[in-house]
């Protein structure tokens, strides 16, 4: 009773008697669905603790606190135990360890109002799939979630892109109107809703990737910022206009870490900070040949004229220097790295 109210069923100093009817048969306790019992608990509380009057966040913390490490990879302090790709099929969970944090909450408002796109990881799981599978008809199932005599909304249409699928504005919630047994009798046909789900949108070709008019429906309808305006200020927010990004997960981790370094340090393309983290960025090759030479073939062409085009418009360069015929000797000890980080070296005939 003890574990349970403490963790999955956590709320605040109590734990009530009621768990106590999950126990009479401990023959059966391997066939609960403990995952969706602390989903719907850990949601109700998250929906008291939207309101104003409330101080305190009740349900299963832990879980909330590894949803943010793998979505939003620059929030927080956290020690990571192993990464993904050395996984041999343990929790996703036992990736973190906690750290203490020095950061208070209203230093993290501002923090949260400056996130981009590109600061989110949209879909993180997708190296554990081997793991565990990807279930579309469970997981994009629209209706109530029920546990004992708690009942909360499930509407993986507000959330499509962490699911690969474009986010289109969205229709009205389900009327809070039915009871339990209702619900029960609705899940027979789970999977019915799951087409009304996916209908209207299509896999995303980059992770964030929207319909067009949802950004500015979502500002117009939701709170798009944390930090209040001054008193007596109009609150206008601006929607705002964001590039594609990496269209890879890792890049889009990596750029990320960067820029986020990069703001933290408040540096300038001309500042010295900004020119010696990019000195210090290398990318590690592959034999081209290899891959041209597989079904990766379109998509490795694909690449190599990005990377022109990025070179034409000057916003990809890197350092070449020109070196005599007859030193050669000298440039293919800078290339070899033998005197240290060196301009690309191009030998002059």
């Amino acid at each position: 009773m003890m574990l349970v109210g403490s963790t999955i069923f956590a709320i605040f100093t109590l734990v009530e008697a009621r768990y106590l009817l999950l126990f009479r048969d401990l023959r059966v306790l391997s066939s609960y669905s403990w995952a969706s019992a602390a989903l719907v608990t850990l949601y109700r509380h998250l929906g008291d603790a939207s309101m104003f009057s409330c101080k305190q966040l009740g349900g299963y913390p832990t879980l909330l606190q590894c949803w943010i490490h793998e979505y939003f990879p620059t929030l927080g302090r956290k020690g990571e135990n192993w990464r993904p790709s050395d996984n041999q099929g343990l929790s996703r969970a036992m990736r973190w360890s906690y750290r203490q944090g020095a950061m208070k909450v209203d230093e993290f408002r501002p923090v949260l109002d400056q996130l981009a796109p590109t600061d989110v990881i949209w879909r993180p799981f997708e190296d554990h799939r081997h793991h565990r599978a990807f279930n579309e008809l469970s997981t994009l199932y629209r209706g109530f979630l029920v546990w004992g005599d708690l009942h909360v909304p499930y509407l993986p249409d507000r959330c499509l892109r962490q699911f690969g699928y474009h986010q289109y504005i969205l229709p009205a919630p389900p009327a809070d109107t039915l009871s339990n047994d209702d619900i029960a009798v609705e899940w027979i046909a789970y999977y019915q809703s799951v087409p009304d789900v996916v209908r209207d949108t299509e896999s995303v070709r980059y992770p964030h990737e929207t319909v067009d008019g949802y950004l500015q429906w979502y500002y117009r309808v939701s709170h798009p910022q944390v930090v209040a305006p001054p008193p007596r200020a109009r609150r206008e927010v601006t929607v705002p206009v964001f590039d594609a990004g990496p269209s890879d997960p890792h890049w889009a981790h990596a750029s990320t870490l960067v820029h986020r370094y990069l703001r933290q340090v408040e540096a300038e393309e001309e500042d010295v900070a900004y020119a010696d983290l990019f000195e210090e960025l290398s990318l590690r090759g592959f034999w081209l040949q290899n891959w041209l030479s597989t079904d990766k073939a379109e998509e490795g062409r694909r690449m190599i004229d990005r990377l022109l085009g990025l070179v034409q418009d000057g916003k990809l360069k890197y350092k070449m220097e020109l070196t005599p015929f007859n030193d050669f000797n000298t440039a293919l000890d800078k290339a070899l790295g033998k005197l240290g980080s060196q301009p690309k070296q191009v030998i002059k005939f």
